[in-house]
């Protein structure tokens, strides 16, 4: 079976940290198919290699950029002759329907969406919020869409009605695991992993750190990721007094977000809104407890026996759940931790899962 994957999100010279996720659903998928991918790259990330490998999938770079039309048009005409001999297409990214919509499909296509934008529109620029009522008619177009999660797979529905939505989650691979600490320092490292955005809320973070600090407590928070509020942040815990317990770490790679993972006591993310959450999930499986904004799609596995879902925005709220977390979690092993997730969203699991989808989507041709 040939897979032929197309996705704006990959990873180029340019930006080599985007669309980690489509390469880590590729290479699960590659155990059940062979896969090739059409990466429709937009100016801003292009830089300039038209075929490669990449960690050993198979790559075909498209420039694409919708706002110029004649672009636009020869993208889709070279998209439309690099599908031939495709068994199933498989889109991931929303964006990604801009060039498939007017293709001339003959072979199954499956769609994978993450957009929070789906479940959260108020985050998105005016011209562009009021246009999803028409860019979302979209996703009915495909014959089958899947989504990470059900709370994004909702809206999802709402739109295609009565054709197929599947529930297939991001892969958050388990690993080694590093004991807690002793806590006999009476330290409470607290971590953060995501971009330094709005919608992840790091002034909100800082707010938290600061009524922990007048409250008593010996409180670090490092936040892993940048951002475009990154010089907000810093000012705000400067401004609070808490600056030399603010550490902003900027991007890590993988390893070294589960070697932080390890060294922290709690994940804290008060986040606004977010999907799937990878990064609570993978603070879940290194075994750590987490405290997290509610809105999301992360209440759908985080066991309240090791985490706090806090309904607002509101640092009050938020120490109160993270002292209460940690007051019960204290005793639990990172073992005890990780097995609420157990292999959930291992990469086996999720090869298997879009594997099946294509053998239905050839079933009903």
């Amino acid at each position: 079976m040939i897979v032929t994957a197309v996705t704006t999100w990959f990873p180029t010279r340019q930006s080599p940290s985007r669309g980690a996720f489509v390469v880590r659903d590729l290479h699960a998928i590659q155990k059940h198919a062979d896969v090739r991918l059409i990466h429709l790259v937009p100016p801003h990330d292009d830089d300039g290699t038209r075929r490669l490998v990449h960690e050993g999938i198979e790559v075909l770079r498209i420039p694409f950029s919708p706002s110029h039309p004649r672009g636009w048009l020869r993208a889709i005409r070279v998209l439309n002759r690099a599908l031939s001999g495709s068994d199933v297409v498989h889109s991931m990214a929303f964006s990604s329907l801009l060039a498939l919509a007017p293709a001339r499909l003959e072979m199954p296509w499956l769609h994978t969406e993450h957009w929070s934008a789906l479940t959260t529109p108020d985050t998105l620029p005016g011209p562009i919020r009021s246009g999803l009522p028409i860019l979302t008619q979209l996703l009915r177009l495909p014959d089958r869409v899947s989504a990470v999660c059900n709370f994004l797979a909702r809206p999802i529905r709402d739109v295609r009605r009565d054709r197929p939505v599947d529930v297939v989650p991001c892969i958050v691979e388990p690993g080694n695991l590093v004991p807690r600490r002793s806590r006999r320092d009476g330290a409470l490292r607290l971590i953060s992993t995501g971009g330094l955005i709005e919608r992840k809320d790091p002034l909100i973070a800082v707010d938290t750190v600061a009524h922990l600090v007048d409250a008593g407590y010996d409180v670090t928070l490092e936040w892993l990721g940048d951002g475009p509020l990154k010089e907000a942040t810093r000012a705000h815990a400067v401004d609070l007094g808490v600056s030399e317990r603010v550490i902003l770490a900027g991007s890590q790679p993988s390893h070294k977000v589960r070697e932080r993972l390890g060294a922290a006591d709690l994940f804290f993310g008060p986040t606004r809104a977010d999907n799937f959450f990878v990064s609570a999930a993978e603070a879940l499986i290194a075994g750590r407890p987490v405290v997290v904004g509610a809105t999301g799609g992360q209440g759908e596995y985080i066991d309240p026996g090791v985490g706090a879902l806090v309904p607002r925005q509101d640092p009050a709220a938020y120490t109160s759940a993270i002292l209460d977390v940690d007051a019960r979690t204290r005793a639990l092993s990172s073992d005890e931790i990780a097995s609420v997730i157990g292999d959930r969203f291992s990469s086996e699991r999720v090869g298997r899962e879009y594997a099946n989808l294509y053998e239905q989507l050839l079933a009903n041709q």
